[in-house]
């Protein structure tokens, strides 16, 4: 299973940023998604997750100024976020799974090679 991410790139603070993952391939709602962010140094940390049903939880650090949303027909999850900080900057991976549907990274059998987010202040 292969995971494609995609949209990151060099934005300013404050501005708003959406990344976007996909499986290429049939039967895309039996994934639960994730999305992860990992800055050099730091370990990595989850950013929030979305089951089959499409009930979202981002109680991690873009909690409060982001949203997660799934679209099944088109196979892709998004990650928006807005009001970008510096302290954002990472490499940002979405995750897959079958059967797991949370916060723990060990728990996704699935992962994308990641998209760089750099935020300039």
């Amino acid at each position: 299973v292969q995971l494609q991410a995609s949209g990151g790139g060099l934005v300013q603070a404050g501005d708003s940023l959406r990344l976007s993952c996909t499986i290429p391939g049939p039967d895309f709602s039996k994934y639960a998604m994730a999305w992860f962010r990992q800055s050099p140094g730091k370990e990595r940390e989850i950013i929030g997750f979305i089951g089959w049903s499409g009930a979202t939880n981002l109680n991690g650090p873009v909690k409060g100024r982001s949203t997660l949303s799934r679209d099944n027909h088109n196979n892709m999850v998004y990650l928006q976020i807005h009001s970008l900080k510096p302290e954002d900057t990472a490499v940002y991976y979405c995750a897959a799974s079958e059967s797991y549907s949370g916060p723990s990274g060990a728990g996704y059998e699935f992962w994308g090679q990641g998209t760089q987010v750099t935020v300039s202040s």
